[in-house]
């Protein structure tokens, strides 16, 4: 009896020792579970916090590279970055500037109240003598004026029709006949192709055309009402201008035609940002066909009824975080948009 009960003492003591051992093993994954998940939650505000403070920046350098915010200590990386925390706090570290190469970098870490910068404080894991771990991202934006990519609306302008009409007053772009737009000294007349219509050959089962700067040329498509295929994307217009927000499309601009109709062809120079107020393609006053192409929603100096066919509106100078655009320098057509690369 003596030496069963001595026998089970020593049994019990093993099994104290492997709880005990277990107990440990199950702490370290508890410390995995609870500060690995804090850990990704941290690194994700804190991405987002750098993405979002370049974005900003970068933003504000496309406008104006004199702009305050355009800087090493531009406010504005602090403010949004401490917007995308839950708690209120991130720490930028730097804000890079390459005006050259039109880039922003942006390297920001964590920051919690009293704590260390660039690092966060865990829990579990202290029991394996891990007080703290650092998080810190960084992302850079590129900017720059399109030189590819695919167009919002199948229509082409001349450039009598952009250069001194930027950040102007409204303008009707008519899509056809004899001196119908403005001309110039230094390019093409402002009315469109003999034959044609302003547009541009589309991509096959999409509203809009795909154009490469670097080629320089767009084939010409006859026809005078818009295309069938447009009318969803007229719609949606319409109901964004209704709903009180702006229409800024990217539309390109050529400064030389050669050839007539179908067989014309366009010397493309840049993609222009045209803020959209109306429009007539068609005899049909209604919906896709015209929209606000009359007085009392513009100016009878650019209202667009009978024969007219045309699109009412501005160009402008932009700042977008449109996506499928090839970026290149910046031109002096308005259009800039700006970019995550990393």
């Amino acid at each position: 009896m003596q030496r069963l009960r001595g026998e089970n003492d020593g049994e019990r003591g093993a099994v104290a020792v492997l709880v005990a051992l277990l107990l440990v093993v199950l702490l370290g994954f508890a410390a995995m579970a609870v500060d690995v998940g804090m850990l990704y939650s941290e690194r994700a505000q804190v991405q987002n916090g750098s993405d979002a403070a370049a974005l900003a920046v970068a933003q504000k350098c496309a406008a104006n590279t004199s702009d305050p915010n355009c800087s090493s200590t531009s406010p504005i990386a602090t403010s949004i970055a401490n917007k995308n925390a839950i708690d209120g706090l991130n720490n930028i570290k730097s804000v890079s500037l390459d005006l050259t190469n039109r880039k922003v970098t942006v390297t920001a870490g964590a920051q919690q109240a009293g704590g260390v910068p660039n690092a966060v404080s865990l829990f579990f894991a202290r029991v394996l003598g891990s007080n703290t771990a650092d998080v810190i991202t960084t992302s850079t934006v590129q900017w720059g004026s399109a030189v590819a990519g695919r167009t919002a609306f199948p229509l082409a302008y001349s450039i009598c029709q952009v250069q001194g009409y930027i950040g102007g007053a409204l303008q009707l772009l008519q899509d056809h006949g004899s001196g119908a737009n403005p001309s110039c000294n230094y390019g093409p007349s402002g009315a469109t192709v003999a034959g044609g219509y302003g547009w541009i050959v589309q991509d096959t089962g999409v509203c809009g055309g795909t154009i490469n700067l670097a080629v320089s040329e767009g084939g010409s498509a006859p026809g005078n009402s818009a295309p069938g295929n447009c009318a969803a994307t007229l719609q949606k217009w319409a109901d964004t201008i209704n709903a009180g927000r702006d229409v800024v499309v990217l539309l390109p601009v050529f400064d030389a035609v050669t050839g007539t109709g179908s067989g014309a062809v366009y010397h493309l120079v840049s993609f222009a940002a045209f803020k959209v107020t109306g429009w007539t393609f068609s005899g049909n006053n209604s919906l896709p066909d015209s929209f606000h192409n009359t007085s009392p929603y513009v100016p009878s100096a650019v209202s667009c009824n009978g024969n007219c066919r045309g699109i009412i509106g501005s160009f402008v100078k932009y700042v977008s975080l449109a996506d499928g655009y090839t970026l290149g320098p910046v031109d002096a057509y308005g259009a800039t948009i700006v970019r995550l690369t990393n």
